[in-house]
C-alpha cells in the first residue's frame, strides 16, 4: 500500500500522481489532478494510452473530436459527475471558465472504440448501507462511470464514492486481485479520516491518494467531515473486474441483516 498527501503542493496546472513511465506502483496508470483558471486550456492527445477526465469541480468545456460538451459541478457532494473515456489517438481539449479541477487517468490500451461522456444522467448509483445495516454506519452512495459491464473494450474502471461523514465505506473489508487508485476530496480542506490495506493504517487528506495493489481494504471518515473518492481500477490481463469482491472471512458475519442485534436491548 502506498499513500500521497500533496497538501500545499497543488498548483496550477497538471499535478502528477502516477507517472508509469517512471514508476507506477503497480497500477499500470498514470494519474494527476489538473487544476485550471478561468480562460485555462489543457490538452491531451495521446498516441497509445485511453483516457479518463472527471470534473471534480468547477465548469469546463470538454471537446475530444467533433464533439462537445459544456460541464458544470460546483461540488462532488451535492452534483453528479461529468467523467469522460476516450481511446488513444483522441485529441482532447479541456477549456476552464472559473476555478475548477479534475481527475485524470490513463492505461495503455491497444483496442479502438467510440468516446463516451458520461453525465449526472447516466450515473450508475447504489445506495449501499441504507436500510440500517450496522446502524447505519456503513451508510454511503457507489457511483460508477464505466465498467467492464457498460465499456468492456476499457482496459479500466472508474467511479465515486460519497463516504457520510463519521461512516465507514468499502466496507466490510474486502479485496481484489486488480490494483486500485483512490483519490480523497473532503469538503473542508482540513477534513480527514482513516483508511486500513493489508494490515496498514493511513490517515486520509485533501487531495490525498492511496494505492492498494494486495490485500483487504476499508476506511472511515472522521465525523463531521463528508468523503467523495474516485476509485480507479486496471484490469489485470485476462483478469478484467468484474464487480469481484473476496470479503474477509473473519468479517463475512457483518453482512447479517441482524448482525448488532445481540448488542442493543431494550
Amino acid at each position: 500500500m502506498t499513500y500521497m498527501d500533496k497538501g500545499n503542493e497543488i498548483v496550477r496546472g497538471y499535478n502528477t500522481y502516477i507517472d508509469s513511465s517512471t514508476d507506477d506502483m503497480g497500477t499500470q496508470m498514470d494519474v494527476g489532478l489538473l487544476v485550471m483558471e478561468d480562460g485555462d486550456t489543457f490538452v491531451i492527445d495521446e498516441p497509445e494510452k485511453e483516457t479518463a477526465v472527471l470534473l471534480f469541480e468547477g465548469k469546463v468545456t470538454f471537446t475530444w473530436g467533433e464533439e462537445k460538451c459544456e460541464a458544470e459541478r460546483p461540488d462532488c457532494f451535492r452534483y453528479e459527475a461529468y467523467c469522460l473515456l476516450a481511446p488513444r489517438r483522441t485529441h482532447i481539449t479541456l477549456a476552464a471558465h472559473g476555478h475548477s479541477e479534475l481527475y485524470i487517468q490513463k492505461t495503455l490500451n491497444e483496442r479502438d472504440y467510440r468516446a463516451v461522456m458520461y453525465t449526472p444522467e447516466t450515473v450508475q448509483t447504489q445506495h449501499a448501507g441504507a436500510n440500517g445495516e450496522l446502524m447505519g454506519a456503513m451508510r454511503r452512495e457507489i457511483k460508477t462511470f464505466f465498467d467492464y459491464d457498460n465499456m468492456p473494450e476499457s482496459n479500466m474502471v472508474l467511479g465515486e464514492v460519497l463516504s457520510y461523514p463519521g461512516k465507514w465505506s468499502s466496507y466490510p473489508p474486502h479485496h481484489h486481485p486488480q490494483p486500485e487508485v483512490y483519490f480523497y476530496r473532503y469538503d473542508h480542506p482540513q477534513g480527514f479520516g482513516a483508511g486500513f490495506a493489508n494490515g496498514d493504517i493511513y490517515k486520509t487528506t485533501h487531495n490525498g491518494m492511496s494505492v492498494i495493489t494486495s490485500g483487504f481494504h476499508s476506511q472511515v471518515t472522521a465525523p463531521g467531515y463528508a468523503l467523495c473518492y474516485s476509485w480507479g481500477i486496471r484490469h489485470l490481463p485476462g483478469d478484467p473486474w468484474k464487480k469481484t469482491r473476496i470479503d474477509d472471512e473473519e468479517h463475512e458475519w457483518l453482512w447479517k441483516s441482524d448482525a448488532n442485534e445481540h448488542i442493543f436491548k431494550e
